[in-house]
């Protein structure tokens, strides 16, 4: 949990330009395998915003603007979550929104949770649909 308020302090704090720290997650073997092979797959761009670069570099990190948008691929499964909760489906892809935490949204994709956080400046239903597609493919619930 300190990790995500770590992170959204983070996004909050965006915007002096040059790389963003975002801590990246430790996954396991299987779940590593599956980050990397997701972060060759992200798109440039999200929701107008461009890729950027965050520190330290990690297969496990991806940011687009001034850190406005932040995924962390391998995360552990949200301490929230419970098993009767609906998540919402985008192409394929559970997605579960952290009532606690209206920015934050976990693909549930076997075998690597993948956390997005997403600023107010952005719109999340885009967001996310716009990386359904790439975790889907690398999701082995798609295979």
């Amino acid at each position: 949990m300190r990790r995500t308020t770590v992170l959204l302090a983070l996004l909050a704090l965006a915007g002096c330009g040059g790389a963003v720290r975002v801590e990246p997650p430790k996954p396991s073997a299987e779940a590593a395998a599956v980050c990397v092979s997701l972060a060759g797959r992200l798109p440039k761009t999200l929701d107008g915003a461009p890729r950027g670069e965050s520190t330290p570099a990690s297969p496990y990190v991806a940011v687009w603007g001034e850190a406005e948008i932040a995924l962390r691929c391998g995360v552990p499964r949200p301490a929230r979550m419970a098993p009767t909760d609906t998540l919402q489906e985008i192409d394929g892809v559970g997605w579960f929104a952290d009532p606690d935490r209206p920015t934050l949204y976990t693909a549930i994709a076997d075998p690597a949770y993948v956390e997005v956080t997403i600023a107010g400046t952005h719109v999340a239903p885009s967001v996310l649909a716009d990386l359904s597609g790439p975790i889907g493919k690398v999701s082995a619930q798609s295979g």
